[in-house]
């Protein structure tokens, strides 16, 4: 019999990208207001995130990562030249819930073409230990 851990951090997660395509659906102008989209790709080794930050400059980005998420918090700034635009302006966040243990001290990033790349080292698990139990 297998064991699955229970996290109710990805159920979260689920019904808030529920709620994201309802919204989008009513109304798909709110898309970017206080999400920006994720990609999450596991390998052997690593998590590498994509997330998608058009027209950021990287001076208004800010990231941590734990063991098991990653917080993105910025503020899109207003050229003092644009008086109407249908862009997003403001601040925004965004909280991920990783499938995995992650070093988060190891953690790498890359900022091109308005896309944030990060790459997060899985945690190295803990080897099972035998101990012998002394009875009497």
């Amino acid at each position: 019999m297998a064991f699955t851990l229970y996290s109710p951090f990805l159920e979260i997660n689920s019904v808030q990208r529920q709620i994201d395509q309802l919204f989008q659906e009513v109304l798909p102008t709110t898309s970017l207001v206080s999400r920006p989209p994720v990609e999450i790709s596991v390998n052997e080794d690593s998590v590498q995130l994509k997330i998608e930050l058009p027209g950021m400059d990287i001076k208004d980005i800010d990231v941590e990562v734990s063991k098991q998420m990653v917080a993105i918090n910025g503020q899109r700034q207003r050229p003092a030249e644009v008086e109407n635009s249908e862009f997003y302006y403001g601040k925004f966040s965004r909280l991920i819930t990783l499938p995995v243990e992650v070093q988060n001290s190891q953690v790498t990033a890359n900022y091109q073409d308005g896309i944030l790349y990060l790459t997060l080292p899985k945690a190295v698990a803990e080897k099972n230990k035998v101990v012998k139990v002394n009875l009497g």
